[in-house]
C-alpha cells in the first residue's frame, strides 16, 4: 500500500496516530536558514515579503532562527489589495509585532488612486495587479532583494525558477536567461537597478511544511483549520460568500465545514471542505490530495491572462 492510499485509508477509518518521519526537515531548515543568512550578507536592502499566510510564516520562524527574535536584520513587506481576509492581515500585524520586525505595507489601492493600476471592471480581482505595486516598492526603498516563500510544487513556472532568481532592470523574469546553481554557489551580481527575488522554501513541499508547522507548534490564521463557512460550488471551487463574493443568480449557497490550503485576494481564492482542526490531522490530508493547493483553490491561476508564468515575466512575486 502507497502511502497516498494508506492516508485516505487513516482518513476513512478517522485514525489520527499516523506520525510521519519528519528528520528531513531538519536538513530542509538549515538550508533555508543558509539561504536567509546568504541573502543578508549578500545583499545591501534586503526585504521578507511578509502576507501572514503559512509559507511566509513558516519563512519567518527559520529567519528567528537565523538571527534571534527582534533581530531579523531586513524589514517585512507586504503588498496589500485590500481584499485580503481580515483573519489573516490581522495575524499579520500581530506576529510583527511579536517579533519585534518592522512591517512594510503597500497597498494597491494606492496605485490605483495614482492611476498606476486600473481595473477593467470594479469587481475585477486586484491579485494580478500586485507586481505593480511591488514594482513601486521596490523603487521607493531600492530594495535590491525579495524575500518569498514560492515552492517549485506549487506551480509550474515557480517548478522552473531558481532559488535566486535574478530580474532585470524593469523587474522582468527571463526564464530563458537564468543563472546556473550548482554546488550551492548563488550568482548573486547586480547592474544598476536589478534585483533578486530568492525563494528559501523552494525546495519544500506542502507536506513539509504542514509537517514543520507541526514540530514547531507555529501559530497560523484561524481559517487554515476547519470552520463553518458559507460557500457556493463553482465549477468544482467551493468560493467564499463574502460581501465582496456575492452569489450570482442561480447559485445555491451551502454552509459546510472548510479550511484554506492557501490565502491571497478574497475574490480568487477558494477554501477546500475539511474537517482538519490541527496540523497533525491536515498532514494527513496533505498526504491523499490529488491536486496542488494553488490548483485545487486559486481561480486566477486558471486563465491565460492570469498565468503564473506570464505574471512573473511581468514582475509578480
Amino acid at each position: 500500500m502507497n502511502a497516498r492510499t494508506d492516508a485516505a485509508q487513516l482518513l476513512q477509518n478517522n485514525d489520527m496516530s499516523y506520525h510521519l518521519n519528519n528528520s528531513h526537515l531538519d536538513a530542509l531548515e538549515e538550508e533555508t536558514i543558509f539561504i536567509l543568512r546568504e541573502v543578508a550578507a549578500a545583499f545591501e536592502r534586503p526585504t521578507l515579503l511578509f502576507s501572514g499566510g503559512k509559507d511566509s510564516l513558516v519563512m519567518l520562524k527559520c529567519a528567528e532562527k537565523a538571527f534571534g527574535a527582534g533581530r531579523i536584520p531586513y524589514p517585512l513587506l507586504m503588498i496589500d489589495t485590500g481584499h485580503n481576509f481580515p483573519e489573516v492581515t490581522d495575524f499579520r500585524d500581530l506576529r510583527a509585532k511579536e517579533l519585534g520586525a518592522e512591517l512594510i505595507v503597500r497597498n494597491v489601492e494606492d496605485s490605483m488612486a495614482r492611476g498606476t493600476v486600473r481595473l477593467s471592471h470594479p469587481g475585477e480581482s486586484r491579485n494580478v495587479h500586485q507586481s505593480v505595486t511591488l514594482l513601486e516598492a521596490i523603487e521607493e526603498f531600492r530594495f535590491d532583494a525579495l524575500i518569498g516563500g514560492a515552492r517549485r510544487d506549487e506551480e509550474k513556472a515557480r517548478a522552473k525558477e531558481r532559488i535566486f532568481s535574478h530580474r532585470d532592470s524593469f523587474g522582468q523574469w527571463q526564464p530563458k536567461a537564468q543563472r546556473p546553481e550548482l554546488w550551492t554557489l548563488f550568482n548573486t551580481r547586480l547592474q544598476p537597478n536589478e534585483h533578486f527575488r530568492v525563494f528559501p522554501i523552494s525546495n519544500w513541499t506542502e507536506l513539509d511544511v504542514w509537517q514543520y508547522i507541526d514540530r514547531e507548534s507555529i501559530a497560523l490564521p484561524s481559517i487554515y483549520y476547519t470552520h463553518k463557512r458559507q460557500v457556493v460550488d463553482r465549477k468544482g471551487l467551493l468560493m467564499p460568500v463574502t460581501e465582496l463574493t456575492p452569489p450570482r443568480d442561480g447559485d445555491v449557497v451551502e454552509t459546510r465545514d472548510v479550511r484554506f490550503r492557501t490565502v491571497g485576494d478574497i475574490t480568487c481564492t477558494a477554501p477546500v471542505e475539511s474537517t482538519a482542526a490541527t496540523p497533525a490531522e491536515i498532514v494527513i490530508e496533505t498526504l491523499a490530495a490529488d491536486v496542488s493547493e494553488r490548483g485545487a483553490t486559486r481561480m486566477d491561476d486558471k486563465t491565460s491572462d492570469a498565468s503564473m508564468e506570464k505574471r512573473k515575466k511581468d514582475g509578480y512575486f
